[in-house]
């Protein structure tokens, strides 16, 4: 009976192990890492997790574990969130912004009315979180409402960031109870949630920087589920609030509207947008925040920022106008993929709700590839709808780009490839194992005719 739980309690000791690794390469009094060099051994270590959290992966898909391992599998993904959660800031300083939103709003003031610097807010400075606010002199929040909301929850009970990472792990407990519920409904294996709980990506960026992102994961999982369990309305209001925690799962709501259900999940998430931009609308177009600007900053409105016009630009100059050519394109693409997604129909439960998360990951893995951001934590919510299924291009996306913590060339195109090249190798080679299957599966269909 332990030889049968040895294999996979071997792989979660060793990530353990890689994580305590990955900390000690932190140096005391440092903002980040350190030097350069304890920053290339940090990413080597999470380079090694990532490699044994795929071979884990690999193991509770193609092998039968024993009886009650999800526990093994909960067990070791809590063990590594305590640990890092008790651990310094290391690779983001984001956070802080938050503290600071919930702090302003604690005070009554709208987050998007003022810049940190401004001198409306001088009562509310201190030498803990106030100098540690990036973008604090120039850039309102760009948080959106549904986040906003966090924080000022989040403010009025305690304005630290151990509350602000405890809030992100709960959205990720709200993740992972729905995950297994819906595991449940596919009729698969509860230990394959290993796949969202173990991810290098995800731990490092919520249990210790505690971004954002983990709460559009909760409310994303809370939507699936519902829109599994036929709750068509609920689906498409928690579907909002996740895009309003953070934008990019607009991409997947035709996956919620495929089959008909059009009205109910639309009309939802129309009133829920416009109850929480109205909560904080009293400041105008600044309830936009930073957006404005955000595009300049990330190079998007010149092409640089996305990885293939930042490859282009190596061979030829950039025309004026190619980023918005390049995200045309783009829209088209996802566009006519939804398209393609609306009109499926699947028979049964299981089939549903299997279809339902493979064109969430297909929708998302695509938007990513994509919009390519440099950013290493905005892949981190690709794992959730690989827990139930599994594409090898997702899971790659949304544990390789541990990778970019570096960009020794700061090209955003030559080491960005060690990401976005491999996952267009898996998704070549997915799609010729499917071309491959289908006469097979066309001269079983005609070999069963009567």
């Amino acid at each position: 009976m332990i030889l049968a739980w040895a294999p996979l309690a071997i792989h979660g000791v060793i990530l353990l192990a890689l994580m305590g690794g990955g900390l000690l390469m932190h140096q005391s009094g440092a903002r980040s890492i350190g030097d350069p060099l304890h920053a290339d051994l940090f990413v080597g270590i999470l380079g090694l997790a990532v490699l044994v959290y795929f071979s884990a992966v690999r193991r509770v898909l193609h092998k039968v574990q024993p009886r009650r391992a999800v526990w093994l599998v909960l067990g070791v993904a809590v063990i590594m969130r305590v640990v890092l959660i008790t651990n310094p800031l290391l690779l983001s300083s984001d956070i802080y912004r938050y503290v600071w939103d919930g702090r302003v709003q604690a005070a009554g003031i709208n987050p998007y009315r003022y810049i940190p610097a401004d001198p409306a807010l001088t009562a509310l400075r201190d030498q803990t979180i106030y100098p540690n606010i990036n973008r604090r002199t120039y850039a309102r929040t760009i948080y959106p409402p549904a986040a906003q909301v966090v924080f000022a929850i989040v403010g009025r009970i305690s304005q630290t960031v151990i509350a602000m990472k405890l809030a992100m792990l709960a959205c990720e407990a709200v993740a992972v109870i729905c995950l297994l519920r819906l595991l449940a409904i596919a009729r698969l294996p509860a230990e394959r949630v290993l796949i969202y709980a173990w991810n290098p990506l995800v731990l490092w960026s919520f249990a210790c920087d505690g971004h954002v992102d983990a709460i559009a994961v909760g409310l994303l999982a809370v939507a699936l589920l519902c829109r599994a369990e036929r709750r068509f309305g609920a689906a498409g209001a928690f579907l909002a609030g996740a895009v309003l925690a953070k934008f990019l799962p607009i991409v997947v709501a035709p996956a919620f509207l495929r089959g008909g259900a059009f009205w109910r999940p639309a009309l939802a998430g129309l009133a829920v947008i416009l109850v929480l931009y109205g909560l904080y609308i009293s400041v105008g177009s600044h309830v936009l925040g930073f957006m404005g600007a955000y595009d300049r900053e990330e190079g998007l409105n010149d092409g640089r920022g996305f990885w293939l016009l930042a490859g282009l630009a190596h061979v030829m100059p950039l025309p004026v106008g190619v980023s918005a050519i390049y995200v045309a394109c783009v829209a088209a693409g996802l566009g006519l993929l939804s398209l393609a997604i609306l009109r499926q129909r699947a028979q049964g439960v299981v089939a549903d709700v299997t279809l339902l998360c493979r064109d969430t990951a297909v929708l998302a893995g695509c938007a990513m590839a994509a919009l390519s951001p440099h950013y290493t934590w905005y892949f981190a919510w690709l794992a959730l709808p690989s827990v139930i299924a599994p594409i090898p291009a997702v899971i790659w996306l949304s544990a390789a780009p541990v990778a970019l913590y570096l960009d020794p060339d700061n090209s955003r195109f030559l080491w960005r490839s060690i990401v976005y090249v491999p996952a267009a190798a898996l998704t070549l080679a997915s799609l010729w194992r499917r071309r491959q299957r289908l006469p097979q599966a066309l001269a079983t269909s005609e070999g069963t005719r009567p």
